[in-house]
């Protein structure tokens, strides 16, 4: 008897040992799997991500908005639909035409259901519940000694909606954009000088001496894939000789830079056109419409500056493109108007690049890039940490390196000059931020005192709109730089919240005064 209880507990703790193993064996399965699904999802998730752009971590959103705004999108791109589901719904019959040309939203799937569960588990699993914080930045000092703030309310629209901000130092005039299609002309103490309609609102201009100005309008402010904008000489005082320079049909056309590429002792023009599913960036010999060389057919071409980058002597090209396929980019000239393309820095689809500027910072002799990232207006409208100023550094033969961030919710564009006189460059940089709490730190004065050491400022005088673009110039020509903000108020909840904070007036334009008027 004694004997076949030994026995019978014997079997229990081996039937318990065996169950304890297999529970374990199960647990350990269950890691595995769920570990070997996520690097599937990483796998898949680089694999179909990077056909459009390259990789974004997952840390880079929040849960919620991966979930209920770029994966949705994504999922539409890789031709994946619920019933009845239409991704043309909200478009007008014309603009989903020219959608469907580019086979934006596939009509059959190009992943299977359990690639795309992957993709989402793996999204899911690593991003945060919340967005991250941005790091700590210098402390904003919250006044500009020495300078004088004078707001500009322009016409009879309550709504500020400027979209051009640009300075003639050869007549002294201020040229200004808005929303309204309509061109104002300020003269130096900053009244109206006169005001033109134009076929959509200005974004660029140039002063060509000796030549009419060339202005450039946009054809829609929204996204479209329509081909309504323009580029053309305007005279308003019929001072030259009437020109036949003019482009039509510009799909979006943001900005335009000038300079003799091919050393034919002409001037040429490159053309920004931000497009929106497609879009590209040429330059044209002579400023010839029929005369275009691509350079890049892409979307979201913003801006170009033209500049000796890799030292032959030759004019490069360095532009930032935007939409999706983020980069800063550097066309190297070759010679007899060719150029080699090269990729300086890439950005996630995030990023939101807004604009960039070349600028010695470091006062080495070679010019520096400085690049904003703060465009948050598509699909993942949350405070991001990385957004903000960044300085890429000159190394030489065409290379950049990152040397300094400043953190800064919806960093717009930055301007560089010796504000101080003091014989460096310092840095204006406004941001088209949601955080209407501090409006007057849409506008940051960044002092250089070398070595990649800046004090932060902002003026009192700045806290009455949303700034999204900006001039600097000597507008009183006294020696030293002035600046200009452009406001644009997107709608009654963004005046709401100003007036709230006792806005009782929206200027359309404010302009700081260096060393007071």
């Amino acid at each position: 008897m004694q004997k076949t209880k030994k026995v019978v507990l014997a079997g229990a703790v081996l039937v318990l040992f065996v169950a304890a193993g297999g529970y374990w064996l199960y647990q350990y399965w269950q890691k595995t799997a769920g570990t070997s699904k996520m690097a599937e999802g990483e796998v898949l998730a680089k694999k179909y991500c990077a056909s459009c752009h390259i990789f974004s971590e997952a840390v880079l959103l929040d849960k919620k908005t991966w979930r209920q705004g770029v994966l949705p999108n994504m999922g539409l791109r890789l031709g994946l639909r619920t019933p009845g589901q239409d991704p043309y719904a909200d478009m007008e019959p014309e603009e989903a035409a020219l959608v469907k040309m580019v086979n934006l939203y596939p009509e059959k799937p190009q992943i299977t259901p359990d690639e795309w569960l992957r993709i989402v588990e793996y999204y899911e699993a690593l991003a945060p519940e919340v967005p991250g914080q941005q790091p700590p930045h210098p402390a904003i000092a919250d006044s500009m000694a020495g300078w004088e703030a004078q707001s500009v309310f322009i016409g009879e629209k309550q709504t500020p909606g400027v979209t051009m901000v640009l300075y003639d130092a050869a007549t002294g005039q201020l040229y200004v954009g808005d929303t309204q299609n309509q061109l104002y002309i300020l003269n130096s103490n900053m009244t109206r000088s006169s005001n033109w309609f134009m076929p959509s609102p200005p974004v660029d201009m140039d002063f060509p001496k000796g030549q009419a100005p060339r202005l450039m309008c946009i054809g829609s402010l929204a996204p479209t894939q329509k081909r309504n904008g323009n580029f053309f000489s305007f005279d308003p005082e019929n001072r030259f000789p009437a020109s036949a320079f003019r482009f039509d049909s510009v799909h979006r056309p943001v900005s335009f830079a000038t300079a003799d590429l091919n050393g034919d002792g002409k001037e040429d023009g490159i053309v920004c056109c931000f497009g929106n599913h497609t879009g590209k960036i040429s330059w044209y010999n002579n400023f010839d419409p029929t005369r275009e060389h691509m350079l890049l057919e892409q979307p979201g071409a913003r801006r170009a500056q033209v500049a000796d980058i890799t030292g032959d002597g030759l004019p490069d090209i360095v532009a930032l493109m935007a939409q999706g396929r983020e980069e800063l980019v550097l066309f190297e000239n070759v010679g007899n108007g060719e150029f080699k393309l090269r990729i300086l820095q890439q950005f996630p689809s995030v990023y939101g690049v807004s604009d960039f500027e070349l600028a010695d910072i470091n006062s080495d002799g070679r010019p520096d890039i400085l690049v904003t990232n703060g465009d948050n207006w598509d699909l993942s409208p949350i405070k991001k940490f990385y957004h903000g100023l960044r300085i890429y550094e000159n190394k030489g033969d065409g290379k950049f390196e990152e040397a300094w961030f400043y953190p800064s919710y919806g960093a717009t564009r930055a301007r560089a000059a010796d504000f101080d006189k003091d014989g460096d460059l310092d840095i204006a940089l406004v941001s088209f931020s949601d955080d209407l709490a501090k409006t007057e730190h849409g506008l940051v004065l960044l002092t250089n005192d070398g070595s990649y050491r800046f004090r932060a400022a902002s003026h009192p005088g700045a806290a009455n709109g949303k700034w999204i673009t900006i001039e600097v110039a000597d507008l009183d020509r006294d020696g030293d730089q002035d600046i200009v903000l452009g406001s644009f108020l997107y709608n009654i909840r963004e005046m709401g919240a100003l007036a709230s904070r006792g806005v009782e007036q929206f200027p359309h334009l404010v302009v700081l005064w260096n060393g007071g008027k």
